[in-house]
């Protein structure tokens, strides 16, 4: 075969190299078992899952020494196999385990650093749903609206993510229904994309608080959370939680 075909040959070889790349570190967490010495946007999210945990990390996005060590920590407090190395079924089990964590009791603030409420205060009535303030605008009213519709919905991985009407929902996927009945999502989003979704700080009606393991909102004052179901078996809920460690964003214009 002549010089310059077996060159061109080889060049085009090459140039599939980087998408094949590019995919792999977009892969979504629990699609694949993680080890070292991998890298992706998954390992970024098993990162934050392990800090979110209790084991701090640098979301740097490389499954390197600091990251098998805190795996090997996770697996020995969980009582499995300690071999630093995530299954996908392990993901699905630290994901739900950071999900099932109880909310810290946030501090009480000085009297003088008390923030002034913003909006109006829904209400959650007897029947455990939540009750809008007849103010709210139409948007947070639909969101309220829907949030009822599943409140006492089983936790699902993954649910809401396929279809708008699951038999449960996990906590991006309880966050992205609302939002989407409200018209502000046509496809559902997982919690580390809610870290950059909407405007920075709080919202006068809605905010939003995401890690990479975990998401939920306020929505009228109430607390809209899976991790809430653990108490009552609403995502509806009065009590607060520590932001700490959570972006905080709200829906633009809320």
């Amino acid at each position: 075969m002549p010089r310059r075909r077996l060159l061109a040959l080889a060049a085009s070889a090459m140039c599939v190299v980087v998408p094949i790349s590019e995919a792999s570190a977009k892969r979504s967490f629990g699609s694949r078992a993680l080890e070292r010495p991998m890298r992706g946007a998954d390992v970024r999210t098993l990162q934050g899952l392990l800090s979110a945990w209790g084991t701090p990390l640098s979301a740097d996005g490389q499954f390197g020494r600091e990251t098998r060590r805190a795996v090997r920590r996770w697996e020995r407090a969980r009582g499995g196999r300690v071999d630093g190395r995530v299954s996908p079924r392990e993901a699905r089990a630290l994901q739900l385990a950071v999900e099932r964590m109880p909310a810290p009791a946030p501090p009480e603030p000085p009297a003088a650093e008390v923030p002034e409420r913003l909006g109006e205060q829904a209400a959650i009535g007897p029947d455990g749903l939540a009750i809008a303030p007849t103010s709210a605008p139409a948007a947070v009213k639909a969101m309220i609206a829907a949030g009822n519709r599943i409140h006492d919905k089983p936790y699902k991985y993954g649910g809401g993510h396929g279809r708008w009407n699951d038999s449960g929902y996990d906590c991006s996927g309880s966050m992205s229904y609302v939002l989407h009945a409200a018209g502000l999502l046509d496809r559902a989003l997982d919690s580390t994309a809610f870290m950059r979704w909407g405007v920075a700080g709080k919202g006068q009606w809605v905010t939003n608080y995401a890690n990479p393991g975990h998401g939920y909102m306020v929505i009228a004052g109430l607390r809209f959370d899976t991790s809430g179901r653990s108490g009552d078996g609403s995502r509806w809920g009065t009590a607060m939680r520590s932001p700490r460690g959570y972006a905080v964003r709200h829906p633009t214009g809320l």
